[in-house]
């Protein structure tokens, strides 16, 4: 793995790691996973199937009719 620099206004980074903390993650982690994220091209059929399946458990408790699906 190969270390980088960077600068950033101070009050920024300390938010960021503040957020970071609040999702059990350090910053560097946070930051690894969002330069993955903007250096590959996602896949958004791949996402969408990976969202499907993570929200499978989620039941509407019954079908809607057309008019209630178009309602807005």
């Amino acid at each position: 793995m190969k270390n980088i620099t960077l600068s950033a206004d101070e009050q920024l980074i300390d938010q960021a790691r503040r957020i970071a903390q609040s999702q059990h993650k350090t910053l560097n982690q946070a930051f690894r996973e969002w330069l993955e994220s903007y250096a590959r091209p996602s896949n958004a059929l791949e996402q969408y199937e990976a969202l499907k399946k993570e929200l499978k458990y989620v039941r509407a408790g019954r079908k809607f009719t057309r008019e209630e699906m178009n309602e807005r």
